[in-house]
């Protein structure tokens, strides 16, 4: 069991259980931190377990946790708010500087005041920024809503004086105008009726009447479901309103500037701050991770899981605290957290499976391989031997010039195979951009140039792409198969292998030599017949052999044979090599016959090289997108539907998680 995690690249996980003294803990969980190879479990189960004494407790440390998150949200706040106004060149990919631990520690102790009333400063500027904005935004608003009553020359506090009343409001814009006159002059016949303005929805009026006949022109108006409007918190004129607004508007706006300025100036100060982040954070996380502890007074207790290669350096940090500790194999049924381990070519293709899932504990790491195939399928989808120089080229520039981590690494590292992937399938099948050099040549300088596949041209013979193409595949499922027979034999099943596997190879096997084994040879056929009914009556007779009466395995004999339609329709999905494959040197010759309409000379030279620049991106992004999307589809349903079950739990090591820099130890310093 050992010797096959380790060869499927599935990293070996130990049990860890520790008790150790209080009085040492926070040195420890910072040499701990540092190591960063050790996951700790929390203990939220364990402490309402009855078998533990009374007067064991979870450290309460809450408040701390709570009280860092806040200042980690502020700090973020201030490093988003100076990145809207930093003027600096943005960096392609985010990359952590490195920083030796000590100069680390130094440079906080050194800078931490300073840093903080940047801090204080920048969050203070986003929100009267945010608060300006949102100032300007109401104003607007209300300016927008005295538009329509820009005309009106009467004050808006204006309610009443001491003999008339003033009645402001809507009516809708189908409303006769000279039948609400004619009405209110009925109900109050010393009334000024004025139409202030209209819109699309509505009539703005405004009414002038004798006190006594107010009631009488509501009375009026709610048969033209008259809106009554009151600006009391306005003065002067809608005029003169609307240019006060439009005066602090101005003054909102410079004040804005003004603290937009500001925080462009602390975009030197943001490395600091970056600085104070990552601190923040690591503080934070070692907070949680004593909540996540069991302690008496003079004690504490965790328990976790730790890499097997890792614990001759666990043990040695827990051997100078001098603290008790014990680690074991996990029993056979916990759940093992996972890290994969992949070396060299297969380490990239990680992210395929990372994508889908990690592998669960009875799974094997598919990684090793999906890389061959991944590899080849894309290659075969893009197939441009040009594309996949450029590919290449600058996944390998990005990888130089950046120091890439992660997810982010393994993607650009797997695009650069796939770059070499498809240049070797573009070399034989003779796409370099398409057919471009033939047609530059034909059309600018009427000469006859071909650049002649090393193998064929899928263009000119796709059937025998597609048979190629579905041999790859056959021999794709076969080893998807092959793996779960493995995985049979290996859990003490070796029968299952048998006859749920290797009938099904003899049959398949039989049928593909008794459709084609005639052009090789009559023997071929004869014995690709033979297998076909050994496999074929195997497969009837063992098929059901789970189920239960006489009945059940024939029903279930015949169940397991109707699955060969699958086996056929898997088959054909790699088709979509062809299909991608073709579409790539379709669409290139398309742009590159676009291109050459425009004919020779200067203006036929400037047109196709547009064509062929514009067009070019274009395919690359559109296919590359294609290929990428269509081998991870062959690799989840077809490959992966064969043996892998995943819902693995990634291994979560208490380690810094840091965001901008990446703490080196001392040692690694050559500095």
């Amino acid at each position: 069991m050992e010797g096959l995690w380790e060869h499927m690249a599935v990293v070996e996980m130990r049990k860890l259980t520790v008790i150790g003294l209080n009085l040492g803990r926070t040195p420890f969980l910072h040499e701990l931190m540092n190591l960063g190879v050790v996951e700790i479990n929390s203990q939220e189960g364990v402490v309402n377990d009855e078998e533990w004494m009374p007067d064991i407790f979870r450290t309460s440390n809450s408040a701390d946790v709570l009280r860092l998150e806040a200042d980690i949200a502020r700090v973020s706040t201030a490093i988003e708010a100076i990145n809207r106004y930093d003027t600096g060149k943005k960096p392609l990919f985010h990359v952590r500087e490195e920083i030796v631990r000590k100069d680390f520690i130094n440079h906080m102790n050194r800078t931490k005041t300073e840093t903080e009333m940047n801090v204080d400063m920048a969050v203070m500027c986003d929100k009267q920024i945010a608060d300006g904005l949102n100032e300007n935004n109401r104003l607007r608003g209300v300016i927008t809503g005295l538009k329509p009553w820009e005309n009106l020359d009467l004050p808006l506090e204006m309610k009443e004086t001491k003999c008339s009343a003033v009645i402001l409001g809507t009516v809708g814009i189908k409303t006769k105008f000279q039948d609400l006159l004619q009405v209110v002059l009925e109900k109050a016949p010393s009334a000024v009726v004025q139409q202030v303005s209209t819109d699309v929805q509505q009539i703005y009026i405004s009414i002038i009447c004798l006190k006594e006949e107010r009631e009488e022109v509501y009375e009026g108006l709610r048969e033209f479901a008259f809106n009554p409007i009151s600006f009391g918190e306005h003065m002067g004129t809608p005029k003169e309103a609307i240019k006060q607004y439009e005066i602090e508007i101005e003054e909102n706006e410079q004040r804005v500037r003004a603290k937009e300025a500001i925080l462009t100036e602390l975009s030197p100060a943001k490395k600091n701050i970056q600085y104070l982040y990552d601190s923040l954070h690591m503080r934070r996380d070692r907070a949680k991770i004593v909540g996540d502890m069991l302690s008496t007074e003079m004690v504490f207790y965790f328990d976790g899981w730790v890499p097997k290669q890792a614990q001759p350096e666990v043990e040695e940090l827990l051997k100078k605290y001098e603290y008790y500790y014990e680690i074991k194999e996990p029993e056979a049924d916990e759940e093992i957290p996972v890290l994969l381990q992949n070396g060299g070519f297969s380490t990239p293709f990680e992210a395929v499976t990372n994508m889908y899932s990690l592998p669960s504990r009875n799974d094997i790491d598919p990684t090793k391989l999906l890389a061959p195939f991944y590899f080849l399928f894309f290659g075969m989808m893009l197939s441009d031997a040009a594309y996949g120089i450029i590919m290449a080229a600058g996944c390998w520039f990005i990888l130089k010039k950046f120091k890439l981590e992660g997810m982010t690494y393994r993607m650009i590292k797997m695009f650069f195979y796939c770059g070499i992937s498809t240049f070797m399938w573009g070399a034989l099948f003779g796409g370099w951009f398409g057919d471009f050099f033939t047609v530059a040549a034909k059309t600018l300088f009427d000469v006859d140039f071909v650049i002649k596949p090393i193998w064929f041209d899928p263009l000119t013979e796709p059937m025998k792409l597609l048979i190629f193409s579905l041999i790859l595949g056959g021999v794709h499922l076969f080893v998807g198969m092959g793996i779960q027979g493995y995985m049979s034999i290996r859990d003490g099943h070796p029968l299952d292998a048998l006859f749920d596997i290797g009938l099904w190879y003899i049959l398949l096997i039989g049928l593909v030599l008794f459709a084609i084994g005639g052009s090789v040879g009559p023997t071929l056929v004869t014995v690709g017949k033979g297998m076909s009914i050994v496999g074929a009556v195997g497969i009837l007779l063992t098929g059901g052999r789970k189920k239960k009466g006489v009945l059940g395995k024939i029903t279930g004999g015949l169940g397991s044979l109707y699955g060969i339609t699958s086996y056929l329709s898997d088959v054909l999905s790699y088709s979509r090599l062809l299909a991608l494959g073709l579409a790539t040197g379709v669409v290139a010759k398309v742009i590159n016959t676009l291109g050459s309409l425009a004919g020779g000379g200067v203006k036929g030279a400037i047109v196709l090289l547009l064509a062929f620049v514009i067009g070019t991106l274009f395919n690359i992004a559109i296919n590359a997108l294609g290929a990428f999307v269509h081998s991870c589809r062959l690799q989840y349903v077809e490959f992966f539907g064969k043996f892998y079950t995943g819902g693995g739990r990634a291994f979560a090591p208490f380690e810094r998680k840091t965001k901008y820099i990446k703490i080196l130890k001392e040692e690694n310093n050559n500095g």
